[in-house]
């Protein structure tokens, strides 16, 4: 395990859910990132539907502060909601990190949650994202598909569960009048929630967990958290 001393403070910019599971994963991700910090003051901060805010955390941190939206593609919130937050503070002493993803570590740890729910080579796959009206969101996510791809030996389709098409259920019916056997289905979500629980409806042979607490995720929560930070082997 990597461990990372440095200063300041780091604030994890989550969406928000109103499912209990899902505000638990985002917990115990910060949880888990501070553990790698060496005792670094390392919060939780919501962009929508739950609080605190962003702005509240931030203005409460102690300097210097980065903040790490913890979404898997750059879209409306990670472009405009957090650095808005951020600068209605009025604080100096605080950066902003990408998102969380697109990233190998993310495609890795999808891959992982693949192969527990019962992949089958073979099968025809699907990643399954919440959509994004930004375009340069859908093409983050296409990148995730196509690294996910590498990974199955062959293609991986993209579905959306909120916003975009095609929607996850409508392409999983195309495939199985197309003839395909199995179809599995794999969530580029961060942690549970309604559109997680959308994908059951699908009608999938396989859906797997969302990414959560895997360590290749909190490996990347790492990485943006002091991207130029002085690292040592525990």
């Amino acid at each position: 395990m990597t461990r990372i001393a440095t200063h300041g403070s780091v604030v994890v910019a989550a969406h928000g859910t109103r499912d209990p599971a899902g505000v638990a994963v985002a917990h115990q991700l910060v949880d888990a990132l501070r553990a790698r910090l060496l005792g670094r003051p390392v919060s939780l901060a919501f962009v929508d539907v739950l609080g605190p805010t962003v702005r509240e955390v931030v203005a409460a941190a102690p300097g210097p502060v980065t903040v790490v939206p913890a979404f898997l593609s750059s879209g409306y919130h990670v472009r405009t909601d957090v650095p808005r937050e951020v600068i209605a503070t009025g604080r100096r002493d605080v950066s902003v990190s990408t998102a969380l993803g697109p990233h190998p570590l993310l495609v890795g740890a999808m891959w992982d949650r693949l192969c527990a729910a019962g992949w089958r080579r073979g099968d025809a796959v699907v990643l399954a994202a919440a959509g994004s009206s930004d375009p340069r969101a859908v093409a983050e996510v296409r990148i995730a598909a196509a690294q996910l791809s590498g990974k199955v030996g062959g293609r991986v389709r993209v579905a959306f569960v909120a916003t975009g098409a095609p929607r996850v259920a409508s392409l999983v019916a195309g495939l199985r009048a197309a003839g395909e056997a199995r179809i599995a289905v794999a969530p580029w979500l961060l942690a549970p929630g309604l559109f997680y629980r959308r994908l059951g409806l699908a009608e999938a042979d396989v859906v797997s967990a969302p990414l959560g607490v895997h360590p290749d995720v909190i490996d990347r929560l790492v990485e943006l958290a002091e991207p130029v930070a002085v690292r040592r082997t525990a």
